[in-house]
């Protein structure tokens, strides 16, 4: 993981139809391809959790694909990002599907 440029952390969350869509393996692909980490996980609710950390521009981009993109079978009613902050350090290796 670069640290050139500054490093932000941002949690989320994405409502809509993003369950049994493959969602969360799309994500994990498009974080690796963006060079973002954290992780991705469905919740009991039927919403989609997790947390991106990297440098601030690949965390907007992963943010962008968040809030529009998804899954080729999914539909994005919103994505609530809460918690977003500089950080000095990445807290993760990879970006990983959590269950």
């Amino acid at each position: 993981m670069s640290t050139a440029g500054a490093l932000k952390s941002v949690d989320y969350e994405v409502f809509g139809y993003v369950q049994g869509v493959c969602f969360r393996m799309y994500a994990e692909s498009e974080a690796k391809k963006i060079g973002v980490v954290g992780w991705v996980k469905n919740t009991r609710k039927g919403t989609v959790i997790g947390q991106v950390q990297g440098p601030e521009e690949k965390v907007n981009s992963m943010k962008s694909w968040l809030s529009r993109v998804g899954s080729p079978s999914s539909r994005i009613d919103r994505t609530n990002f809460s918690n977003e902050k500089a950080i000095s350090k990445v807290e993760y290796a990879n970006f990983s599907i959590r269950y």
